[in-house]
This record gives C-alpha cells, structure tokens and sequence, in this order.
C-alpha cells in the first residue's frame, strides 16, 4: 500500500486551530526574547519598574509563560504519532521517513538559530524527537507512564536540591546580573551591524543550546511529546464528542488548578516553592486546561467555521513561527528599525497581536492558491522526495 503525508481532508481542525491559537502565546513569550537581552537576565519580573509593565508582565506570567511550550510539545508529539498510525495502518515503515524529517527539522532550527534569532525551539524539538521515535511505537499507557516517570525524576532531583537547601519556602533572592554581558547585547542588538548581532547571537545561542539545556530538554519537554503521542493514541481529540465528560473535568480542572497554582507568587509571596509551583506544575496544568476549552469549543460546528482562520494560521505554523522571528529582528535590531530595549510591555503585547492578525491574513491569502505552507511544501518535499498532490 502506498503511503500519504497527512492532506487536507485527512486534517483535524482541532489540532490546526490549537497550533494556531499556539502561535499567538508562543510570540507572547518570545516578544520578551526579541526586544530584551533575555538569556543575561536572571528574572525578568526585576528587568521592569513601571506599575503598567509590572502588572502587564505578572498576567502573563500567569497566562501565558511555561504554559504554551508544554502544549506545543504535547501538539507535536501528537501529529507525530498521527503519523505513525497512519504509516502503520498503510503498512509503511514508518522509520524510513521519520527520521529523515526530524533532520529537517533540525537544519531549519539551526539555520534560524544561526541566521535569524537566538531562541530557536525547531533544533530542540528535533533533538527530543529521536527519542520519541524510539519510544512510539509503546502502547499509549505505557507512553504515559514513561512521560510520567521522566518528568518525575527531574521534580524529584529540583524538590530534592531545594530540600538540600531549605530553601523551598525561603523568598526569592535577586541574582546579580552580568552588567557587561547585558550591555553587549544591548549594544550589539540595539545599535549594532547585521554582523554585530550575528556575533552576539553566537553567544546568546551557547546558553541556549548548551549541553545542559538540551539534557533538560529531555526531562522537561520530551515528556509531554509523549503524553501528546499517547492522547493521539487513543485518539481523545478525535473522539471528543465521545469524552465529552474527560475533557469538561480536564477543562476546570487545567483551568481552576492551573491559573490558581501559576498565580501564587503573584498573589501570595515570591518563594521558591511557589516559582517551582508557578513554572513546572501550573504551566503544564493550565496547558492541558487551554487544550481542553479549544477541543470543547470546537464541538461546536459553528465555532470550527468561525476559527477557520486560526486553523489556517496552524496548518502553516512553521512558516509563520519563523516568520515571527524575521518581523520581530527587522523591528527591534539595529540593521532594521531599531526598537531594541526601547518597547514596554504593553507595546510588545500589541506588536504581538498585531503580528499575528497579519499572519491570519497571509494564512488566508496563501490557502487561497496553495495547499500547503511553504516550509511545510519544503519540508515534505525533502522527506518524501516530490510534491505529493493531497486528495
């Protein structure tokens, strides 16, 4: 039998409107990224003196941050096993393809890495994707269970040094900043050549990709790819309707839980314990609660209609996650407009909105004549060899 990628009628609008709503919390996140010296500041929530910033920053704390990377992860291993099913049920070896798409994968994220911005995610999803591929073909249980044993082990080595510490329930402390290495960037972002900035994003990159980040990776990111293979497993998104009861306590529950947890240094006092609480427990939890309220929504027929402009947005995501990094560049360095170090956080939300709804527009313009995205036609060009036509 012969094997076909994923074509439009084969497409679950679910998955394309949640990787569209994605996008939009991605670029919230790494708004931050774009117009700060990030990878130099020890807190942001200090980078920030105006009352306006500082309460704009604390609801994205709470909304936003440590949230969408979880439910990224869990979207791609999702697809992935989607792939996997399906190239099983054909009879393909999925093996021949898969790892030559995570290499693809990884080119792009290096290249963007290199060339573009210093935050590249595509690189680390790859590097996390070769263990999912060794793991996928695990019953969707078992793939659970090692999520949670993986993930286990990193909140029980940080609970323990915390422990070893007696710090858990200590205030935070303000971490001396490297002044020098923060006017760097500032200098070479904000005033800096093309050049300049490609130096200095160099240096930005070795924190970003160092060997430590992508060990963590392995603890804080590959996990939910598998809890995101294993829901595709048992296909929840496609049986929504089905589980409908699993994904109303799912909803309150990642709701409720989630934004209470995420909430408590803000709310209460700014402690270790309640940081770790913050970033690694209410993150992932307030991510699985969005996933829910969008799979809810979307049993809604009318609503897929009306989100169909987001879906769009989604079926396109790499293009449009790269395309995010080469706007927000061209804004905020010096070889474009200049704005580094120069937007608040209320400007940078509304640069991120306003990005996004013209991203929405390009989607729509794009699916007008084409069927594909064009870094999704690449890739699936490079993976399978030639443009297949979708049915």
């Amino acid at each position: 039998m012969n094997f076909r990628p994923v074509g439009t009628q084969d497409r679950v609008a679910t998955l394309d409107i949640l990787r569209g709503f994605s996008l939009l919390g991605i670029l919230l996140v790494n708004m931050f990224g774009f117009y700060l010296p990030m990878p130099h500041i020890t807190g942001i929530e200090d980078w920030f003196t105006a009352a306006q910033d500082i309460i704009l920053q604390q609801l994205l704390d709470i909304y936003v941050q440590s949230s969408f990377y979880p439910l990224f992860s869990m979207l791609f291993g999702y697809g992935l096993a989607m792939q996997f099913l399906k190239a099983k049920a054909s009879g393909t070896n999925f093996y021949k393809f898969a790892p030559k798409r995570l290499v693809i994968l990884f080119s792009i994220g290096m290249i963007h890495a290199f060339l573009i911005w210093w935050g590249d995610i595509l690189a680390t999803y790859a590097f996390c994707g070769v263990f999912l591929l060794a793991l996928i073909r695990l019953p969707a249980k078992w793939l659970l269970f090692t999520a949670i044993i993986v993930n286990g082990l990193y909140h029980s080595a940080l609970l323990g040094l915390y422990a070893l510490g007696g710090i858990f329930n200590q205030p935070m402390e303000v971490l001396s900043v490297d002044i020098t290495a923060v006017q760097n960037a500032i200098t070479a972002y904000g005033v800096g050549t093309w050049m300049d900035a490609f130096v200095q994003r160099l240096d930005d990159l070795a924190i970003q990709m160092s060997p430590f980040m992508l060990i963590s990776s392995l603890f804080t990111i590959l996990p939910y790819m598998l809890i995101g293979a294993a829901l595709a497993k048992w296909k929840l998104i496609e049986r929504a309707r089905e589980k409908l009861i699993t994904w109303v306590v799912l909803a309150v529950v990642g709701l409720g839980v989630g934004i209470y947890l995420k909430s408590l240094p803000i709310a209460s006092a700014r402690t270790y314990g309640y940081e770790y609480l913050q970033v690694f427990v209410g993150g992932p939890i307030l991510a699985v609660g969005y996933i829910a309220v969008i799979v809810l929504i979307c049993l809604l027929p009318i609503a897929v209609k009306v989100l169909a402009p987001i879906a769009k947005a989604g079926r396109m995501s790499m293009t449009l996650y790269i395309m995010q990094s080469i706007v927000c560049t061209t804004l905020f360095y010096h070889w474009g407009f200049g704005l580094f170090g120069q937007v608040d956080v209320q400007m940078g939300i509304y640069i991120a909105i306003a990005l996004f709804i013209v991203q929405i527009l390009f989607a729509e313009l794009w699916f007008a004549k084409f069927k594909q995205g064009p870094l999704e036609a690449l890739i699936k060009r490079l993976t399978y060899g030639k443009i297949l036509s979708e049915k």
